[in-house]
């Protein structure tokens, strides 16, 4: 990492939440969908779920979608959300004790592709868990994809996180497990660092604290 970074934009899931595709991947085979490689994976899916990140469909519409593509129309919402929430895990052990210590050194913020259902199920288990109001407290501000209308790997959410909070990107070091999200934020000339397991963002910043 380069030393003249002010500002760091994290994304949240296997950065600060871990999540697991393979899991959801496995609910929704048993929901009865096929081809699930192709329907949802880690690195392209089916565009309902672009469409459900920016906001552009309701959970009524996205769980329509999930009754069509399993051709199961007697599924019940919370055969669906207990799917599609199978993917959250949660936070490792120290990863807010370290937000809180980088909010202290640089500005900080959080942009995540997410979508209404799951912001809803991370929010119950970061009250019921931690005591915690959402992540309010480890950012300056935050970047939620459904509310904002956008998503990553698209340049208009990283030019609204600049513009907005008036950022150089020079000073900017974006962190993702997504490759092709990080090359989003490299075009715009953010300093970025790919996420990869087992690596962590406590061992990332071990040294710069």
């Amino acid at each position: 990492m380069t030393k003249n970074i002010k500002n760091i934009i994290f994304d949240y899931g296997n950065v600060i939440f871990t999540i697991d595709f393979k899991r959801t991947q496995q609910a929704f085979i048993d929901l009865g969908i096929k081809n699930v490689e192709d329907f949802f994976a880690h690195k392209g899916h089916h565009t309902i779920f672009d469409e459900f990140e920016k906001g552009n469909i309701s959970a009524a519409e996205f769980r329509k979608g999930i009754r069509e593509a399993s051709n199961c129309p007697e599924l019940t919402d919370g055969e669906i959300d207990t799917a599609w929430n199978s993917l959250l895990i949660g936070v490792i052990d120290g990863n807010h004790d370290l937000l809180l210590a980088l909010k202290s050194k640089y500005r900080t913020f959080l942009l995540s592709n997410i979508n209404e259902i799951h912001l809803e199920f991370i929010t119950k288990y970061l009250q019921k868990t931690f005591n915690l109001n959402g992540n309010d407290c480890f950012f300056e501000k935050i970047y939620y994809s459904h509310l904002v209308r956008k998503r990553k790997p698209n340049t208009d959410i990283f030019e609204q996180v600049l513009t907005e909070n008036n950022l150089n990107p020079a000073e900017t070091l974006f962190i993702d497990d997504s490759p092709q999200h990080i090359e989003g934020a490299k075009s715009l000339g953010i300093n970025t660092y790919l996420m990869t397991y087992p690596d962590s963002i406590q061992k990332l910043f071990s040294t710069y604290l």
